[in-house]
């Protein structure tokens, strides 16, 4: 069985669970075009206003094929409670019909009430919350039988 983990990491989270995970599964890192500001409270302001507004940002070189694989876990930080706009735009990108699909949601506050209400639409298995997993590597446990 082929698996890919495909993320968004602004902070440095997503990238820590892709080393976790780069063992068993293939590592698909999506950037944006125009990437946030490296001002912390600037980024974190315009982070979660566009996940507010579910923005769909665009991606550079976003490889959306995924038929070689069977297991595809998305991987997004959370930003004002939901998931982040990079994340958008892979979601509405990625033909996930007939995929088994797993989430893994970075959170500063370990919870992530709409961003799973956000996942609904889609048919995602199990979603994992990790609390800030570069600060908190215990919580990579969670994700240990992916």
């Amino acid at each position: 069985m082929k698996k890919i983990f495909i993320y968004y990491s602004l902070s440095g989270n997503g990238d820590i669970v892709a080393g976790f995970l780069k063992h068993t599964f293939d590592i698909r890192k999506v950037e944006t075009k125009e990437p946030l500001s490296k001002n912390y409270i600037l980024s974190l302001i315009t982070g979660g206003f566009k996940a507010l507004i579910n923005y769909h940002d665009n991606l550079i070189d976003f490889d959306n094929n995924i038929e070689d694989y069977d297991e595809i876990v998305i991987g997004s930080p959370i930003w004002n409670d939901r998931l982040s706009s990079p994340i958008n735009t892979v979601l509405e990108k990625l033909n996930l019909k007939n995929k088994k699909v797993k989430c893994i949601l970075y959170s500063g506050s370990g919870k992530a009430k709409k961003a799973k209400d956000q996942l609904k639409k889609y048919s995602i298995e199990e979603i994992y919350i990790l609390k800030e997993p570069i600060n908190n590597p215990h919580e990579l446990n969670k994700i240990r039988k992916l």
